[in-house]
């Protein structure tokens, strides 16, 4: 579990009695926000299925419920976009939007970088919808930098940018 100094955020690994709060965080941020279709909401809301392909970290105020959560990819094919086994990955990045911009976001991507380094990885690659400028910001303050050449579309009309931190 991470707390930062002086805060009341709480980092820790999701627990199975956490997934219907995070299947209702990520439909909500991406279906509701307009970011993905109702086609996929149904893997937006498999977590259990992403559970076993991922680690996947939540953020509580306090004792309170869960107001973040993503999944890291340390191995596997879940990631998407890595291309070597000494690259990390993250997804589905998602803060409860009344929320937003107490840094939540950035304290689950920095707790992302620091596990995938501790397991060895060199490079943290991820994909974002170019829609998403607050988590673009973010990304590039924290050093992402864009990778075009390794920019794809999991279906037609819908393009991901890649970007990628040198661990």
């Amino acid at each position: 579990m991470v707390q930062p100094a002086g805060a009341s955020l709480i980092v820790e690994a999701a627990q199975p009695a956490d997934f219907p709060r995070i299947a209702e965080l990520t439909v909500g941020v991406y279906v509701d926000g307009g970011l993905a279709s109702h086609q996929y909401a149904p893997e937006l809301a498999d977590v259990p299925g992403r559970a076993s392909r991922a680690e996947l970290l939540v953020v509580r105020d306090g004792e309170g419920p869960v107001v973040g959560s993503v999944a890291l990819v340390l191995s596997g094919d879940f990631g998407n976009v890595t291309t070597s086994d000494e690259e990390a990955a993250f997804r589905m990045l998602v803060v409860e939007p009344a929320v937003q911009g107490r840094g939540i976001g950035e304290l689950l991507v920095t707790e992302c970088l620091r596990r995938a380094r501790a397991a060895g990885k060199r490079r943290m690659v991820i994909s974002t919808d170019p829609r998403m400028t607050a988590a673009r910001r973010l990304y590039e303050r924290l050093g992402f930098t864009r990778l075009p050449e390794r920019d794809w579309s999991p279906e037609p009309g819908i393009d991901l940018l890649t970007y990628a931190r040198d661990l």
